[in-house]
């Protein structure tokens, strides 16, 4: 069996020769999935130019925290239920830290995430709530909720095992708001 399957991928490899090597640009320019439009390659908009006043002062700021960003999302082993808090996790909202190093409860400012494009079209305005925590999140890093599925990593794929700079923008009661409500 094993001399036939060794066969069969040797008489595949001479009839589709792979050549040379593809850039992973290229590749990445020529799939309409993945293929993102100049003006948000970097995760900024025209919008993100029209920063409230408190933004605008958040991001003058020197960062409290420049932490390791990692990625988790509900099904396929990641998220289940309720964060740290007993709350339902926000998509693009939730994050998960050490609570020795950044509290649960405070909300926070990330400058990178500020006019990031939304797969529903809306725009990040830089605001994330401390209100989980994991067993691999130690010292400055975070876990940012994206969502369900793979699928809602894509528009922080980015900033997967990258380091972000984090400004605390107060405290926070109950459960973190919902998109509507979570810059005002």
């Amino acid at each position: 069996m094993f001399d036939t399957l060794a066969a069969f991928a040797m008489l595949w490899a001479a009839a589709f020769s792979a050549g040379d090597p593809v850039p992973y640009e290229t590749v990445v320019a020529a799939d309409p999935v993945v293929a993102v439009s100049p003006e948000v390659a970097d995760g900024s908009s025209e919008d993100a130019t029209d920063l409230t006043p408190e933004q605008a002062a958040l991001m003058a700021e020197e960062p409290d925290w420049n932490a390791r960003a990692s990625l988790y999302h509900a099904g396929g082993g990641g998220a289940t239920g309720n964060d740290s808090l007993g709350c339902r996790p926000i998509p693009m909202r939730t994050l998960a830290t050490d609570p020795r190093v950044i509290p649960r409860r405070t909300r926070l400012f990330i400058r990178e995430t500020v006019g990031m494009r939304l797969a529903d079209g809306t725009i990040h305005d830089g605001y994330w709530y401390a209100s989980d925590t994991g067993g691999a999140i130690r010292g400055q890093r975070v876990d940012l909720y994206t969502g369900h599925g793979r699928g809602s990593m894509q528009p922080v794929m980015r900033f997967n095992q990258q380091r972000l700079t984090i400004t605390a923008a107060g405290r926070f009661d109950g459960c973190p708001p919902a998109w509507n409500t979570a810059s005002r």
